[in-house]
């Protein structure tokens, strides 16, 4: 049974509780949580995530939900920020069993529901592919086949998110790759920021009207998004979502 998403509503403070942690690269942890009473959420929203110290001091970020709505599961996927207050222990001490606060969800301009005809285009830099990772999921589970494209710019290989479920991707979903510090043996381009050409090419043409959503820290997104107006895309149909400093 699918629940409704609920808007317009003051948003409470919930108890999650780990139920599965994946690594996905050297510092990033995918972190399943159970969140009973959970509301549901769309493709593209975050939640906020509040720790307590014992001497009650309190501290919170916010984290892009990670895969489409499922019951009372919750997915993040968390980038460990040196010397950060909230990462290092979502991605290194918080083990399953384990509570967490969380608030949510919350956003709902940077969103994709399968309902949505126009086809898609996702334009990721480094962690900000996570709440594209959601559209992608949630494409997948609603059988959508709305044509989508990814275009993926990460600094190697190794930095990479879902490297496996992305390589296993077919069936309307085109992904390509951008390299900025160490590309794959043989690829046939050296390492190097997105481009105009990147986005020409992997991208969809203006004319086809697609939804586009970047998402990525502030100067990948700002770059990408003016290349698209650039090249003829109405600024409305460009949503951006971006990340800088925070603390961890």
């Amino acid at each position: 049974m699918t629940k409704s998403i609920q808007t317009g509503r003051r948003l409470a403070w919930r108890v999650g509780r780990l139920v599965e942690r994946r690594a996905e690269t050297p510092t990033a942890r995918t972190l399943v949580l159970d969140v009973p009473g959970w509301p549901g959420h769309l493709a593209g929203q975050h939640v906020d995530i509040r720790l307590t110290a014992a001497d009650g001091y309190s501290t919170q970020r916010s984290y892009s939900l990670a895969a489409p709505a499922d019951g009372d599961r919750v997915e993040l996927t968390v980038q460990q920020v040196p010397d950060g207050e909230v990462s290092p222990y979502l991605a290194g001490v918080f083990s399953v069993g384990d509570p967490v606060e969380l608030r949510g969800p919350v956003g709902g301009w940077f969103v994709w529901r399968p309902t949505d005809p126009p086809p898609v285009l996702l334009v990721a830099g480094g962690s900000g592919i996570v709440p594209l990772m959601a559209m992608v999921r949630a494409r997948r589970a609603a059988g959508s086949r709305t044509p989508f494209r990814l275009i993926y710019s990460v600094r190697s290989p190794a930095d990479q998110y879902y490297a496996q479920e992305l390589r296993q991707q077919s069936g309307g979903l085109d992904v390509s790759y951008v390299y900025t510090r160490e590309a794959p043996d043989g690829w046939p381009a050296p390492p190097r920021r997105i481009s105009v050409a990147d986005v020409n090419t992997n991208g969809w043409p203006p004319e086809f009207e697609p939804s586009c959503f970047v998402c990525g820290p502030t100067g990948f997104v700002e770059t990408v998004a003016n290349i698209l107006v650039a090249l003829g895309h109405e600024p409305r149909r460009v949503k951006t979502e971006r990340f800088g400093p925070s603390g961890g």
